[in-house]
């Protein structure tokens, strides 16, 4: 049968929610003589729009069904802006981790593990920037797993107190700030999903408790270590007796966390018909509100660290750090407080060329041995910090009165200015910190700062610069910061309350062809249609889940000297041994690395074989073979065999494998009827002159 692999059909079928796969395949038969047709392993996207080209926008991505199943397009006239949003959610993509059938999705902050992580490497740090930015995401897997592993799982488990891994702390989901309900809260805001949030309440509620310990009754207030903040040698550890960890103190954002977690359990709780608990967490969150002024210095006109200890008077810090902007992104700050905003884009303030600086230029510790080694939080340009400040900015333009210090303009030159900051030798990217002043990354570590995944981007074009404002009930705001001289720009079946939501601006009506001004279409039908970018609010129909198949992965092992599945292999190249293509993670990156290879193998066929340790019941392998277009090359060949009961390998009957030709950087995958097994091989014959190298291999069974 010959095969044409056509990537603009592939992009047109996972759109649609059929195979992932072009071209004319048949149905593999089954043993019984019935036939079996894979389904895909995209979610369904359903009935929207396709106005915009999704393969040019995709083009250069890996694995290009995935992001066309998953992720809103969106085009824009600028440029650099585009880039930066596809690459960003490439980022995203890349630290999604699997760690087994029992917690399954996690999202990590480093490719690379690292030795402070959570088990199965995930850090707390983070975690709300990456369920603010995941929350676009069509499939709702990845964050259901990640909420219940940071609240119920292994993230919420025991951790030993330590000087190396915080003292105060004695579960991983606290050994850094986190603002876990008010997360929770804005996602369940897009996906429309309420029965999941409440169901996650009890839970919620122990997170927030678990702060008790750094709450002081006397001040009302909460604490927190600068390091714990995420803020190593920052100007307030620098003013006490240990520069990396020390100036434990009360912060705006320790308590604007607190505050805003508070506030939607409370909302959580009346939802639930809970009234008690929402009355007595609603108290929680007006008494942090009212002990939050203490952080407020008139004079300055700015939120402040206030040192715990050796100070007395309670003073305030003398530096405005950029940690000052936080309340706005957590509704804790008042209209009175907005003249902070002049110190943005002050030369003395936090202005910079790839800024904001993380303190202001005023302060003596401003880039104070900045250049001697990460990480330090005292001038560099921090993406962590930019994300969190333009999200407030747009908190600020869109949900506060209207107030003299900044507008539309400003957050748009910032968001050009972080577009601009993620970039190393002409390509996007993104690392730990940047030289305020210069163009290059300052912590950049080579295996480890790569694609660092410790801020958002996404999100930040959708809620700020395209206006896409998620409620709790069936409607959706459009208040878009876009520049009033744009003529145009499109987001393209935005996954929301489990519809489907196009939104098209077109000045002249040119662009796009479906007339002049703004255009809204729900579920392929256009619904509203006004001359201006005024804001708006659309009507939605009632949410709805659409239902995503159950699956696990029987593959991955996260330690291999600890149990099963084992990876062997016929050959490999030195430091890329078997282990590494079940790990549970699936990037093409050539640093760090993550994937088994046969770079040098003299063999006509090699194999990669996995040992269950026991009996499993499975349906579909996927193969994402690493490509590099020269030495490494997918295979001219490759099929799945079974180890039967006399120790013969036999290849597994009926496997459908498709694409017929495999495809590098890019799933592959062999389906069949259900078979019981305990050990099963990858068997792939090179191409010409090549080797080849896999980044994940995944064996996948209904879960039960």
């Amino acid at each position: 049968m010959d095969f044409v692999f056509s990537r603009r059909a592939l992009l047109r079928s996972a759109v649609a929610g059929t195979t992932a796969f072009a071209g004319e395949v048949a149905p593999a038969s089954s043993g019984d003589g019935e036939s079996h047709a894979p389904s895909s392993p995209y979610p369904e996207v359903g009935p929207g729009t396709q106005f915009l080209d999704h393969a040019a926008l995709l083009d250069g991505l890996p694995e290009p069904g995935w992001f066309a199943a998953n992720i809103p397009l969106v085009d824009v006239p600028e440029p650099e802006i585009q880039q930066v949003y596809y690459y960003r959610w490439r980022v995203f993509y890349e630290a999604l981790k699997y760690t087994g059938p029992a917690e399954g999705w996690i999202v990590t902050e480093f490719l690379a593990p690292v030795g402070y992580s959570a088990p199965g490497g995930a850090i707390a740090a983070a975690a709300g920037h990456h369920l603010t930015e995941g929350r676009w995401l069509r499939d709702r897997r990845y964050l259901d797993d990640y909420l219940r592993y940071w609240l119920r799982g292994s993230g919420a488990s025991y951790k030993e107190p330590s000087l190396e891994l915080n003292r105060y702390a004695s579960d991983w989901a606290h050994q850094y700030s986190f603002w876990a309900a008010d997360a929770v809260w804005k996602r369940a805001s897009v996906t429309g999903d309420w029965a999941a949030a409440r169901d996650l309440l009890p839970e919620l509620v122990r997170q927030w408790e678990r702060w008790a310990p750094q709450y002081d009754a006397g001040l009302g207030l909460y604490w927190q270590s600068p390091v714990w903040d995420g803020m190593e040698y920052s100007a307030s550890s620098y003013q006490s007796k240990d520069p990396f960890r020390g100036g434990e103190g009360f912060r705006p954002t320790v308590n604007s966390y607190q505050y805003a977690d508070a506030r939607r359990i409370a909302e959580l709780a009346r939802f639930a018909g809970d009234n008690a608990l929402a009355a007595r967490f609603d108290e929680h969150a007006d008494r942090l509100r009212a002990a939050h002024a203490q952080l407020w210095d008139a004079e300055a006109q700015f939120f402040k660290h206030m040192m715990r200890d050796d100070n007395p008077g309670r003073a305030l810090l003398v530096d405005r750090e950029q940690i000052g902007f936080v309340p706005w992104m957590f509704g804790l700050a008042g209209p009175e407080h907005a003249a902070a905003w002049r110190q943005l884009d002050d030369p003395q303030g936090f202005a910079a060329d790839f800024g904001p600086t993380s303190v202001e230029r005023r302060s003596l510790w401003f880039m104070h041995e900045a250049n001697q080694g990460c990480c330090r939080w005292d001038g560099p340009s921090w993406p962590y910090a930019t994300s969190q400040t333009l999200t407030a900015l747009a908190d600020l333009l869109i949900d506060y009165p209207p107030q003299p210090h900044v507008d539309a303009a400003d957050y748009i030159r910032l968001l050009r200015t972080y577009a601009r900051t993620q970039h190393r030798d002409g390509q996007p990217y993104v690392a730990e910190a940047h030289d305020p002043d210069a163009p290059v990354w300052i912590y950049d570590a080579r295996a480890h700062s790569e694609d660092y995944n410790h801020s958002t981007f996404a999100d930040l074009v959708l809620s700020g610069l395209l206006g896409l404002r998620p409620q709790s009930d069936d409607t959706l705001v459009l208040h878009p910061l876009a520049p009033p001289e744009w003529d145009h720009f499109a987001v393209e079946n935005v996954p929301y309350h489990g519809h489907n939501v196009t939104v098209l601006w077109d000045r002249g009506g040119s662009r796009y062809g479906q007339g002049a001004g703004l255009s809204v279409f729900i579920n392929g039908s256009l619904e509203h249609r006004q001359e201006t970018l005024a804001p708006v609010t659309i009507g939605m129909p009632a949410a709805r889940m659409p239902e995503l198949r159950a699956k696990v992965d029987l593959a991955t092992n996260l330690d291999p000297a600890a149990g099963f599945p084992k990876a062997t292999a016929s050959f490999s190249a030195e430091g890329f041994d078997p282990a590494k293509a079940v790990d549970g993670q699936k990037h093409f990156l050539d640093l760090p690395s993550t994937r088994w290879s046969t770079l040098g193998s003299p063999n006509p066929e090699d194999w990669l074989a996995l040992d269950f340790g026991a009996t499993r019941t499975l349906d579909e392998v996927r193969v994402f073979f690493h490509g590099n277009g020269t030495t490494l090359q997918p295979p001219a060949s490759w099929w799945v065999e079974r180890c039967d009961s006399t120790g013969q390998w036999r290849r597994v009957p009926d496997q459908l494998i498709e694409p017929a030709h495999a495809v590098a950087n890019d799933l592959n995958r062999a389906t069949f009827p259900a078979i019981a097994l305990r050990e099963l091989r990858l068997v792939m014959c090179p191409q010409p002159q090549t080797n080849f190298a896999i980044a994940e291999v995944q064996c996948w069974c209904p879960s039960r």
